[in-house]
């Protein structure tokens, strides 16, 4: 599946809406961390096909990182039916993204 770019006007429509799993990378341009994240979580994204994937620049969508206490960069958080059910901030690897979404 693809990643879904979000922001601030589509988020509520494409996460808080929406049915099932939801994975979302809180990331910015400009973040080495996120820099190392970003190919996990596409691969992940590809390979995982009963959840949503999406990314958020924090820089282009302040209001919904402030919203969801965004602190650092990247954090991911699993959203299920909408609501948050799992929250972690730094570099995951494959099989950590994997296990929160199979957890959700």
């Amino acid at each position: 599946m693809s990643v879904v770019t979000l922001n601030d006007s589509n988020f509520k429509s494409e996460v808080e809406e929406a049915t099932g799993v939801v994975v979302i990378d809180f990331y910015a341009d400009w973040c080495g961390p996120c820099k190392m994240m970003a190919p996990i979580f596409e691969e992940t994204a590809g390979e995982v096909k009963d959840a949503k994937f999406g990314k958020l620049n924090v820089d282009e969508a302040r209001e919904t990182a402030m919203r969801f206490n965004v602190m650092s960069i990247p954090t991911l958080i699993v959203f299920k039916d909408g609501k948050v059910v799992n929250q972690v901030a730094g570099v995951q690897d494959k099989e950590a993204l994997k296990r929160m979404v199979s957890e959700a």
